[in-house]
């Protein structure tokens, strides 16, 4: 073997080491030198072994180097071992964490040596990140709801455990719906969804109606206008929740837009001036002065979307949808596609949205899922406006007209020089 490629494995392993120890050494820097088991040298030289180790095994057969990793491995265990055991009855700490990590380190040094720096070296940025961010994922887990916990374990459930599992590819008998794809833009769905919850949860009332307003469009521009929309009819400042309201209906024209981008690029690009326009057209009016300054009062965090319940619902919809709109196609004709998506946009925009772009370009032309998602999204605009009529009514139901009548004339102009 050449000395060369040779001595750039090992750096690599030794430049794991001391990556994951700078960051151990840091976190004990004010202790006296001798009282630290393992800091920047400990750790570089830790690398350094795992490298060497799977350098020794190369070219001894698969059984032999692994072995020998193996006999590594364990005589590491047995030298560390004492030392951070002598040191933990010392200060009386029952972490496991650095031996853990060190022990990565000698896995991590050995895949360097093995001829995979990048993949090494990944896992070290990692282990260093996973590292340093002890006190804010504490703080994460201090805040962290059982229902929150639910979500993430379900949403990890239907990702790695159900989707696998479901068949691929269309199904003659299902009228050539791909049960997999379904599925997976559930999950897309539910992910998005989450991440505006999130958002409005770490936004917090206290960040305004305009952020909350943002975060909580992520979740359901629907729920946020009924919420603002009973808070003006009890007395809230109605200029402050309208505009609050419009830019929640603005993010979730972004949200349109994101979402077909990456489902099906060509109908996103297609509609994303007009998306992006009728977002603008909602928020026009946020800018202009308000006169009424009563007592503002502040949406509710939205609740948790990943509950089994609609998870499965939203499925059974999205699924529901995608048939409906196929065999409007194949049966009655584009006609009664831009009529579903109209009544369907009455509700929701998302499940036309996804729908839609599944059939995009193979079942229907670019043209008519052009047109059945901009007839959803302006059914959905109409519809939240006239909620804003009917439940908030006066100085609220103005203004909220108003803006959305600018995002349906934008929005429209747009898509016709488009």
């Amino acid at each position: 073997m050449d000395a060369e490629p040779l001595i750039g494995r090992l750096a690599a392993a030794t430049a794991v080491g001391l990556l994951v120890g700078l960051e151990r050494h840091w976190r004990e820097r004010d202790e006296p030198s001798g009282h630290r088991v393992a800091g920047l040298r400990t750790f570089g030289l830790t690398g350094l072994l795992g490298g060497v180790a799977a350098v020794l095994g190369e070219g001894r057969g698969e059984l032999a180097g692994a072995l020998l990793i193996g006999v590594t491995m364990i005589a590491f265990v047995l030298l560390i071992g004492p030392f951070m055991h002598r040191a933990a009855m010392d200060e009386g700490n029952h972490s496991a964490t650095t031996a853990v990590a060190a022990l990565t380190t000698l896995g991590l040094g050995g895949l360097a040596g093995a001829g995979l720096p990048a993949v090494a070296g990944a896992g070290a940025v990692s282990l260093a990140i996973l590292l340093a961010g002890r006190e804010r994922l504490h703080g994460l887990m201090g805040q962290l709801t059982w229902p929150e916990l639910r979500s993430v374990i379900l949403l990890s459930c239907m990702t790695l455990l159900v989707l696998p599992l479901l068949p691929h590819g269309p199904i003659a008998e299902l009228a050539g719906l791909d049960p997999a794809r379904i599925w997976k833009l559930a999950i897309i769905l539910a992910a998005v969804s989450f991440l505006g919850y999130v958002a409005t949860r770490l936004l917090g009332p206290g960040a305004g109606l305009l952020l909350t307003g943002a975060a909580g469009g992520l979740v359901s521009s629907t729920a946020v206008t009924l919420s603002h929309a009973h808070a003006a009819r009890s007395g809230g400042a109605a200029g402050h929740l309208a505009a609050g309201a419009l830019v929640a209906g603005a993010a979730s024209c972004l949200r349109t837009a994101v979402l077909l981008l990456i489902l099906a690029p060509e109908l996103g690009f297609s509609l994303l001036s007009a998306l992006l326009a009728a977002g603008l057209g909602l928020m026009l009016l946020v800018f202009l002065p308000r006169a009424d300054q009563g007592p503002v009062a502040l949406i509710a965090v939205q609740k948790n979307p990943f509950e089994l319940v609609a998870v499965l619902r939203m499925a059974a919809l999205l699924g529901g949808m995608a048939l409906a709109a196929r065999l409007a196609v194949e049966w009655l004709g584009s006609g009664a596609l831009l009529a579903i998506s109209a009544v369907s946009g009455l509700a929701d925009v998302d499940a036309v949205t996804l729908s839609v772009a599944g059939l995009v370009p193979g079942a229907i032309p670019l043209a008519l899922g052009v047109q059945a998602v901009a007839v959803a999204v302006a059914a959905n605009i109409i519809a939240k406006a006239g909620y804003a009529l009917v439940l908030g009514g006066g100085a609220f139901a103005r203004r909220y007209l108003a803006g959305s009548a600018a995002g349906l004339v934008a929005g429209g102009a747009a898509l016709w020089l488009a």
